[in-house]
């Protein structure tokens, strides 16, 4: 397995210390959800993909074993397969067993443990198999990155992480990829459903608390990170359905008022007032169709599950 990393044009520190003072000046507070995945949030989202109310990673598992030779077929022979924040290597270790002699498996992910650990999974899963880490921002693809290897490339981008994009997002990472893959490249990706409320919220907000510690340890992290005084318990979680814009919000909501300071500024928090953390959209065939076309894809084949509650398409250029 071999490991590199991903040029920048800044170091990580300066690009979160950037973001948390951006985000946080604006009218309605923001943070970037990829600040979720230091190496206690990829340890905390594992957990949430265990839980009984997240149904989205052992949904989309349960696709990829029940098409797993279609998806393979789709994927052709000789892949050289390129995953897109890597974070767990049990669907791309699924995905690899099937694929008819690949040649090479590359992660791209932010986090540098989770990008060693994606690729040492596969390799374990698939042996003989060429194994490749990138640790790098796979929404910052630069032509003067690592190259990939030879051979035809086929996109790995599963979850439900294009819909932590913005439509206009979505259309601009999914244009990234084309160009960083390639002519004639293929992209097997990952989508969750539109689906009712009752099912979507919980999904979000599990009992047990995990996806609030997962929310609120971003707050830890810039307290480690930029050396700011947020108090976690003076926040809360919150999962929000928008069904204007066929999405879930998650927020974390000020508990009182109250000032935080992060390297030297100072942000006032009113009572019941929110950092907007992330959004996940949900998608059907036609709103996904719309943004890959805009980004130069098309949808070949898709496959669901038997509640058609998430989306496994295969697109290509």
């Amino acid at each position: 397995m071999i490991a590199t990393t991903l040029p920048r044009p800044q170091d990580y520190s300066s690009e979160f210390a950037h973001d948390v003072l951006i985000g946080l000046a604006r009218e309605q507070k923001t943070l970037p959800a990829k600040w979720f995945y230091d190496a206690e949030g990829s340890r905390l989202f594992q957990e949430i993909t265990a839980l009984p109310e997240y149904y989205v990673t052992r949904t989309e598992l349960l696709i990829l074993g029940l098409y797993g030779r279609e998806i393979a077929a789709f994927a052709g022979p000789d892949a050289v397969l390129v995953e897109y924040g890597a974070g767990s290597s049990e669907k791309a270790a699924l995905l690899a067993r099937r694929l008819k002699t690949p040649q090479s498996y590359v992660c791209v992910e932010i986090e540098d443990g989770a990008a060693r650990a994606a690729a040492q999974g596969v390799a374990a899963a698939a042996p003989g198999l060429q194994t490749r880490a990138i640790v790098g921002d796979f929404t910052a693809l630069d032509s003067n990155g690592p190259a990939l290897p030879e051979g035809p490339r086929v996109g790995f981008f599963p979850g439900s992480t294009l819909g932590n994009f913005e439509p206009m997002q979505a259309t601009a990472l999914l244009r990234s990829f084309a160009r960083h893959l390639g002519g004639g490249a293929r992209l097997i990706l990952g989508c969750d459903r539109v689906k009712s409320a009752s099912v979507l919220v919980p999904a979000y907000d599990d009992a047990k608390g995990v996806t609030a510690a997962f929310n609120k340890n971003v707050l830890a992290r810039i307290n480690r990170g930029l050396g700011a005084n947020f108090d976690l318990d003076a926040f809360a979680h919150e999962a929000r359905w928008s069904e204007a814009e066929r999405r879930i919000e998650m927020h974390l909501v000020s508990r009182t008022d109250q000032e935080v300071v992060i390297l030297g500024r100072r942000f006032q928090f009113a009572h019941g007032e929110s950092i907007h953390t992330e959004n996940s959209y949900k998608f059907d065939v036609e709103r996904l169709a719309a943004i890959a076309q805009a980004a130069g894809w098309r949808i070949e084949k898709t496959w669901s599950d038997p509640e058609d509650r998430f989306l496994v398409a295969g697109l290509s250029l």
